[in-house]
């Protein structure tokens, strides 16, 4: 499948598809999006959100959420901010996220089943790597935006002036619901 991939970029550079999307690296609507990374919302979220490519900052990652306030998601946020103009933050979760429930238990098995040794796994407990919490998912969708919501606001680094709004979005019509 991935040379299926590279065989069509090869050929978008040649017929100069890549023309289309030229933009800057500033987000001309000055906001940054925190989504999940569910294929549903590959192009559902741009089109129900009306955002073409260079409008805003996308950060995607497995439940749109922050499960550390020094994790990639929030330094990429104060990037957004400080280095690329964002005013506005929205955090969107949708319904039906895979992360929703997700057992760092069943989770592990998966990877023992895959190949990873226990040894790799003690390491990691050893290293004061909370496993189990750290794969584990949530239990409620609203309740997860809200935190990651809360997190940035409160975060000791996030300028006071950014807006920062939780949503839930509709996995198969697009629709959005305000999270309070």
């Amino acid at each position: 499948m991935i040379d299926e991939i590279l065989n069509h970029n090869r050929d978008f550079v040649k017929s100069h598809g890549y023309e289309r999307f030229v933009t800057s690296k500033y987000p001309d609507k000055k906001i940054a999006i925190v989504t999940c990374m569910d294929t549903r919302l590959v192009e559902l979220l741009p089109a129900a959100l009306g955002i073409r490519n260079g409008d805003v900052k996308i950060i995607k990652n497995a439940g749109g959420t922050i499960t550390n306030p020094f994790d990639s998601t929030m330094r990429s946020l104060l990037v957004a901010v400080y280095e690329l103009g964002v005013n506005e933050i929205m955090v969107i979760g949708h319904t039906g996220c895979g992360v929703q429930g997700m057992d760092a238990s069943e989770m592990l098995d998966k990877m023992r089943e895959r190949g990873v040794s226990e040894e790799h796994i003690s390491l990691m407990k050893h290293c004061g790597i909370d496993l189990a919490g750290w794969l584990h998912g949530f239990e409620d969708t609203d309740a997860a935006i809200r935190e990651t919501v809360d997190l940035i606001r409160n975060h000791p680094l996030m300028a006071a002036d950014v807006r920062v709004a939780g949503y839930i979005m509709d996995s198969v019509t697009g629709g959005l619901s305000i999270i309070e």
